[in-house]
């Protein structure tokens, strides 16, 4: 997989930081949620996604990180609380701003998933 190449090592997870080739393995697909605590279409959203990904996504082999556009720590923090996936950590602007000039993310919510080898889908 070339998933470290887009999020580096780790990922963040309910378990604490774990390296992104584990917390990917296996995975059919990968969804990256750019989205933010602070926009209230994301926050209308997240909990259908949250929902979808629990009763059908899951178990379908797709994986989703958070990408936070979030302004602080403790807003990243409370929003990802509430996602049942793993995260970019909030540590790492540079990836964030990488992964969205790749995929042209000009605004939030945006979700773009992509398959195990790291190539766009959708």
């Amino acid at each position: 997989m070339a998933f470290t190449a887009f999020f580096g090592d780790t990922l963040l997870t309910k378990d604490g930081l774990k390296p992104t080739e584990e917390v990917l393995s296996g995975c059919q697909a990968v969804g990256l949620y750019f989205s933010a605590h602070w926009c209230p279409s994301c926050r209308t959203f997240t909990p259908q996604l949250a929902q979808n990904f629990t009763d059908y996504l899951e178990s379908k082999g797709m994986k989703i990180v958070f990408v936070s556009s979030d302004r602080d720590d403790s807003s990243f923090q409370e929003y990802y609380n509430e996602m049942p996936w793993a995260a970019l950590p909030f540590s790492k602007p540079d990836l964030k701003a990488a992964l969205s000039t790749k995929y042209d993310v000009s605004g939030i919510p945006c979700f773009v998933i992509l398959d195990p080898s790291g190539e766009t889908i959708t």
